[in-house]
């Protein structure tokens, strides 16, 4: 399949990590509390478990580059990864705020903050990949997804007791 454009590219990207979080956020229990899908999915309602759901479908996708697009965009996979770490953190902004300003969450916005953050992600990937001049440090990325990808594991097997990792 010929990708026409980087805008098609992205819309895809979106679609893909759209559904596969969302089956991300039913894996764990589907797996019979599988240990090693738990670390990539989602093991219970917290904050921190549902960032897994925007990081590692988008890491995933990163994963995925159709040749014509890297020749014309060499920088898209780090384009895709600064948009996984933005719209990861975006997520806790984001409940916190809302959540925060009300008293009491509601399922409805919490699921629409997922997919408010999986397009912001790809709106960031998309202007980060289409200005080859403005990209981030390859080496600082690559780091912090590192890091993020560890903090996960450990988080998983080892969750901090602060409000960020208990189900709201």
């Amino acid at each position: 399949m010929l990708m026409k454009n980087l805008k098609e590219y992205m819309f895809i990207g979106f679609i893909f990590v759209s559904i596969l979080g969302t089956l991300f956020h039913f894996l764990y229990d589907l797996s019979g509390n599988n240990f090693l899908v738990g670390l990539f999915t989602a093991q219970n309602e917290s904050v921190w478990e549902h960032t897994k759901l925007l990081f590692f479908p988008m890491v995933l996708f990163s994963l995925y580059k159709k040749r014509d697009l890297t020749t014309k965009y060499p920088k898209i996979k780090d384009g895709i990864l600064f948009g996984a770490v933005c719209g990861t953190f975006l997520i806790p902004v984001l409940f916190y705020t809302y959540s925060g300003a009300l008293g009491y969450n509601l399922t409805a916005v919490d699921i629409s903050i997922f997919y408010v953050c999986v397009a912001f992600a790809f709106f960031i990937a998309y202007k980060f990949t289409a200005s080859n001049k403005h990209t981030p440090n390859q080496n600082l990325l690559n780091i912090t997804v590192l890091i993020l990808t560890i903090l996960y594991i450990v988080f998983s097997i080892y969750p901090p007791k602060i409000a960020l990792f208990v189900s709201p």
